[in-house]
């Protein structure tokens, strides 16, 4: 928790001097999508709300959009936990990104795009595979399918996903090869961009349908055998 808490720290500037919960949930959404705070990881109000400099009662509401946003839970008498998924979780997940990201490549108008996000993306991917950091690898795979969405040009569908792809980070964490699950994923990533900057929109909607289809049959796997495990209905 310490290291996540200097992170926070860090993220304090943000807040300026119009600080709000909704710039608070922010703050804890992206570190949450950047795999700073694991599946089940207590949330201290007294910790975090220092490291942030806000109040508990901006804290307080903070908490409660992230718990609405399916990100937090709320647990009486114990406090506000990470969320742990369900494999119907992970599936829903995938079947919004498959909704959401194949629409945006299909409703691209005619080529050159701006594809700089993207390829800033595979570029930092790139980076942290050269140095075998699988969290940052993960971290830049998340990145370039968001960048993917903003092509899109909504504020409404960046919002949305901004959730959905903060939750994908918490089934991550239940893989026990992270190297396994996001190295194949990059030279794909790549593929996509390569496909876009050429126009192609057909043939980068349709790797991108495999890509979805291939990752959440192996986030699936990995969550149907760990509630095997556990002998229960969750995690």
């Amino acid at each position: 928790m310490a290291e996540q808490l200097t992170a926070l720290t860090d993220d304090r500037a943000l807040l300026g001097r119009t600080s709000t919960a909704e710039r608070v949930a922010d703050i804890l959404r992206s570190r949450v999508a950047d795999g700073y705070f694991p599946p089940g990881t207590r949330l201290s109000e007294d910790a975090i709300g220092g490291a942030l400099g806000v109040s508990r009662n901006t804290l307080r509401e903070a908490f409660r959009l992230l718990t609405h946003e399916r990100l937090l839970v709320h647990e009486l008498n114990r406090g506000v936990f990470v969320r742990v998924l369900t494999v119907e979780d992970v599936e829903d997940i995938y079947r919004t990104r498959s909704l959401v990201e194949c629409a945006v490549i299909r409703g691209l108008g005619a080529a050159p795009y701006a594809l700089q996000g993207l390829a800033a993306a595979v570029a930092d991917g790139e980076r942290a595979t050269a140095g075998n950091d699988w969290k940052s690898l993960a971290t830049a795979n998340i990145h370039f399918h968001a960048e993917l969405v903003a092509l899109a040009g909504s504020e409404r569908t960046d919002e949305v996903m901004r959730s959905v792809f903060a939750e994908l980070r918490l089934a991550f964490h239940v893989v026990d090869d992270p190297r396994r699950l996001h190295e194949p994923y990059l030279a794909r990533n790549r593929q996509i961009l390569d496909a876009l900057r050429t126009g192609d929109r057909t043939g980068a909607e349709a790797l991108l349908e495999r890509y979805l289809s291939d990752s959440r049959e192996r986030i699936v796997e990995v969550y149907r055998r760990r509630v095997r495990e556990d002998g229960a209905g969750g995690l």
